[in-house]
């Protein structure tokens, strides 16, 4: 069975082939700038040379269409024909409290996803279009969505209830749903592999720590809290995102400022975290380079950084009243040991110990602990893309028989 995974965003469209008899993946690639001058989709086939391709694209069902084009060229293409794509999975930000779990795509889903648009008012409008672009161009394909708040709902009512009149939670469903759910669960579900360990004997503290960044206690495989909540912008510093703050700071810094609420929410979001702490740096490799030659904005940034994820292993070690795996993953806790390094520091009270040769290593699973510590330390790659994939073979599969 081939499967494309798709992952629309409100201007771009990330997709793979993958095979799911051997979980290969035949081609990648990035359409870009939809619907905005300088559209690019840029095709990468297994094991030969990027085609970019400068086509204006005026909409996603365009783009969906130059995507199976590429897919099916003779030249740089991987099938011979859209026959051969079995179905598609879709990558959905928010499924409120409806889906649990990936489903089927009918009609009676895609009103309940649009339900959710007011929850995730840049995303799912966005997975929607290429749902519906699926359905226009290749009529027929069964489509699963794959949502990155189902992994969440297994937690209890006191991990995601809020402190507000009840009604914030019966009449408008403001609680906290948690994001990352697919790499938590296929983190949590692969660490235990990679350990040979049953997954419902462990629990996982999944590190999760990119541009956007998130912490989940995972309890015999199932997520009891997260660290994002209403929206992604909750929980940790992250590379733009201010993470938790005292609510009372929004109304106080936009009569300073001179801002709305609404503006002062995009500061929260784009021009906060990593960026707002160093005047402009987000990216790790940046704000390590600082840091090593002693940029004390970039330190500050880093320290507070280290501190907050410390912070939550420490609270989420609690939540699951001990924590057998430590589990790293995305950009930053898959490639940086420095980040690792400093963050495990913090954590010497769990019997903790590191080894520093395996910790300089980065991209594999790798345990990073030495063989005494009382808590084993991973680095485990996520692939949230076959997590879709996988998801949806077995829905499809299931559906079929």
């Amino acid at each position: 069975m081939k499967i494309l995974v798709l992952n629309c965003g409100s201007s771009s469209l990330k997709y793979q082939l993958i095979d799911m008899e051997t979980e290969n993946v035949l081609a990648k690639g990035l359409c870009e700038r939809i619907g905005i001058e300088g559209s690019r989709l840029k095709h990468q086939p297994a094991g030969k040379e990027a085609v970019i391709f400068d086509d204006y694209q005026e909409n996603h069902s365009v783009s969906v269409k130059m995507v199976l084009d590429a897919l099916t060229n003779p030249e740089y293409g991987v099938v011979k024909s859209m026959k051969e794509i079995n179905a598609v999975g879709h990558r959905v930000v928010h499924g409120g409290e409806y889906f649990a779990n990936s489903v089927i795509i009918t009609p009676v889903v895609i009103v309940a996803i649009e339900k959710c648009c007011d929850l995730a008012p840049l995303h799912n409008p966005a997975n929607l279009i290429g749902i519906h672009a699926c359905e226009e161009i290749m009529p027929g394909v069964p489509q699963v969505a794959v949502f990155d708040t189902a992994f969440h709902q297994t937690m209890p009512k006191k991990a995601y209830l809020y402190g507000l009149p009840i009604k914030a939670y019966t009449d408008y469903k403001i609680r906290r749903y948690g994001f990352h759910g697919t790499s938590h669960s296929f983190v949590s579900k692969r660490v235990a592999e990679f350990l040979g360990k049953p997954v419902e004997d462990l629990k996982t503290i999944v590190c999760h720590l990119g541009n956007g960044a998130s912490i989940c206690a995972v309890d015999g495989g199932k997520s009891v809290d997260t660290s994002m909540g209403f929206t992604p912008l909750a929980g940790l510093v992250m590379g733009t995102r201010s993470g938790d703050i005292d609510p009372a700071i929004l109304e106080y810094y936009a009569n300073k400022e001179g801002l709305t609420l609404s503006e002062v929410t995009t500061v929260l979001n784009k021009k906060s975290g990593m960026e707002g702490l160093t005047g402009g740096k987000s990216d790790f490799r940046d704000l390590e380079e600082g840091y090593e030659a002693g940029d004390q904005a970039c330190i500050d940034a880093i320290e507070v950084f280290c501190y907050n994820v410390a912070r939550f292993v420490g609270a989420y070690a609690a939540s699951l009243n001990g924590v057998d795996v430590i589990a790293f993953t995305a950009g930053i806790g898959e490639n940086s040991g420095f980040v690792r390094g400093k963050i495990c520091e913090y954590l010497g009270y769990l019997g903790i110990t590191i080894d520093a040769e395996q910790n300089s290593k980065r991209g594999e699973d790798i345990i990073i602990s030495t063989p005494d510590s009382k808590v084993t330390v991973c680095v485990i790659p996520t692939n949230e893309e076959l997590m879709i994939a996988r998801d949806t073979k077995a829905l499809v599969e299931a559906q079929r028989s």
